[in-house]
């Protein structure tokens, strides 16, 4: 088999930071690397999870909520995955700059913490997303 773009990417030259990944049409790939790779320690689950539940929410709901395409977890634990439908890499960077921001601030309930919502409610806590969203946006300087 061919070997897909994401495995030619030396992961140990690949600091945390927002990266076009592929462009497919107008679906843009954005590569959101929160932990460098065997640089950082890695999220565990319960922060994976609860920052999935409250950035999916944060950009389905945001300016470019009918652009958010999919947010979704590295299996990783490095990271995340964000696809954009026709949004440009400077306006991208700055909708999920905003997002994470947004996530710094957040103060209300988790997003989905139900077992008729989620699979496996119990390891959600929005302070387990808080902490990496700010632990991101430190790492790229904002």
């Amino acid at each position: 088999m061919e070997k897909i773009a994401s495995f030619k990417i030396n992961h140990l030259d690949h600091p945390a930071g927002i990266y076009l990944s592929r462009k497919d049409g107008d679906i843009y790939t954005y590569d959101v690397r929160i932990c460098k790779p065997y640089g950082d320690e890695l999220m565990t689950n319960a922060e994976m999870h609860s920052l999935e539940h409250l950035l999916a929410t944060v950009m389905r709901n945001g300016r470019l909520k009918d652009k958010t395409v999919y947010v979704g977890p590295m299996g990783c634990q490095t990271g995340f995955y964000v696809l954009l439908n026709d949004v440009e890499p400077r306006d991208a960077f700055d909708y999920i700059t905003e997002s994470f921001e947004e996530i710094v601030r957040y103060e209300g309930e988790m997003p989905g913490k139900s077992k008729e919502e989620c699979g496996n409610y119990y390891n959600l806590d929005v302070s387990c997303a808080k902490k990496i969203a700010k632990t991101f946006l430190n790492r790229i300087g904002k």
